[in-house]
């Protein structure tokens, strides 16, 4: 049996590599994808008072640590039992819209984009954000890191810290925002609504309209029929930061709809003695295997579960797009929404959509009156003893989960990701 190894994976969030078996005849035996670091941050954070989560944790992921800090501060409202002010929430969803106008900005032109935008044929070593800069222009190339800049401004604006946030706190916010504030990121939103509607169609003219990758995405090549899961409002809309839990079995209809807090009654992991990475599988199905289909335990968390877990989505754009990718890919209604999309390449498609609401959303939020009140945390007065948080990261969705004595010492956190977003064999992701 002949063994190949990719290692490391690059353009991956942290550190991976696959092995493949080869049969005598040269057929694939099988595949590991494998996560050889083990990052221990349940352990070292163990004992810690529960204030200083939310400023350890979003050390955790070098590209999203504004999720880590979210769920993290959340898990803080529910372990003090404290809700926080409504402009504090609004505060902090604003922070969250431009994290992720930033993350899946960075996401499509450097990690994902590059297989598209440069081509799958193209030298490696020209597969990346310099290749992409190459293909589309300087002038594209600056407003991707403009993007990023302006987003990165708004997030230490809000947050004290342009990369880890530290203004989450039990119970609400430690600043507030001011009128000029909340002008400057009213304009850095309509920006970001152009540069969505902008890559949208970057990806339509390279993508969509190149008969060839046309192909490569709507083909059964990256098809896998899983469950999907994704965070929605009250009217089944994808939200980033909070709302009930929704999964959909692969013909679309919803089987589980929960809160957050009851994540551990429906989701349990499976362990692989060959990777540090847990496999989480819905507890209602168990654990088959690494197989897909309606009687599979395996779900999706990602983009593009968010979509297909969605009824429609909350900003109007954003809408459009949504109706015109599931459209392409042919997918019919039941009962007044589309079957999901199988396509792993539609991840990108998804993404961009994501993108165009989070731009849409922060405009909202800037714009609304409320957002610039002084009221932004309320003292926090007892303490249950566990706390549960959870918000949809980019790629899946996130929970954080503390248990401490009677002070708010001693934490014991579990922090999961409960996602097999680019878990499944050959997902686009992460080659």
């Amino acid at each position: 049996m002949k063994r190949l190894t990719i290692d490391p994976i690059t353009r991956l969030e942290g550190h991976g590599k696959i092995d493949i078996f080869l049969t005598d005849q040269g057929d694939v035996a099988n595949t590991y994808f494998q996560v050889p670091e083990l990052r221990g941050f349940e352990s070292f954070c163990a004992g810690r008072p529960a204030e200083d989560m939310p400023v350890i944790t979003n050390r955790i992921c070098g590209v999203c640590p504004e999720a880590h800090h979210m769920a993290s501060t959340k898990a803080l409202d529910d372990l003090f039992d404290v809700a926080p002010p409504a402009a504090a929430k609004k505060i902090r969803e604003l922070l969250y819209m431009a994290f992720y106008v930033t993350d899946h900005t960075t996401h499509f032109y450097a990690l994902g984009g590059p297989d598209f935008i440069v081509g799958p044929d193209a030298p490696p070593a020209e597969r990346n954000i310099l290749g992409v800069i190459k293909k589309v222009g300087i002038d594209i190339g600056r407003q991707v890191i403009d993007c990023r800049a302006r987003n990165h401004a708004v997030i230490k604006m809000l947050g004290g810290r342009g990369i880890h946030p530290a203004a989450g706190q039990p119970g609400g916010w430690s600043k507030s925002v001011s009128e000029e504030e909340r002008r400057e990121i009213a304009e850095i939103a309509r920006k970001n609504i152009d540069f969505a509607l902008f890559t949208l169609k970057t990806f339509d003219d390279i993508v969509l309209k190149n008969p060839v990758y046309r192909e490569l995405v709507t083909s059964d090549t990256y098809l896998h029929r899983t469950y999907y899961m994704g965070t929605v409002d009250d009217r089944n809309r994808p939200n980033f930061y909070d709302g009930l839990i929704r999964i959909v079995d692969p013909a679309g209809k919803e089987t589980i709809k929960y809160q957050p807090r009851e994540y551990a009654d429906h989701i349990a992991e499976h362990v692989e003695p060959w990777t540090y990475l847990k496999y989480p599988y819905l507890k209602k199905i168990g654990w088959k295997g690494f197989v897909d289909g309606m009687d599979s335990g395996v779900y999706v968390a990602s983009p593009l579960s968010r979509l297909n877990v969605a009824d429609a989505m909350a900003t109007g754009k954003a809408q459009e797009h949504f109706e015109t990718m599931y459209e392409t890919f042919g997918c019919k209604k039941t009962a007044g929404r589309y079957e999901p999309v199988h396509h792993r390449l539609a991840m990108h498609w998804a993404r961009l959509i994501e993108l165009l609401y989070a731009a849409e959303h922060m405009l909202e939020l800037a714009l609304d009156p409320e957002i610039t009140s002084a009221d932004v945390r309320k003292i926090p007065e007892r303490i249950k003893g566990v706390g549960i948080g959870s918000v949809e990261a980019p790629r899946g969705t996130l929970t954080h989960h503390y248990e401490t004595d009677q002070r708010g010492r001693g934490c014991r956190p579990v922090l999961r990701m409960p996602d097999l977003r680019q878990r499944l064999p050959l997902s686009s992701d992460y080659l």
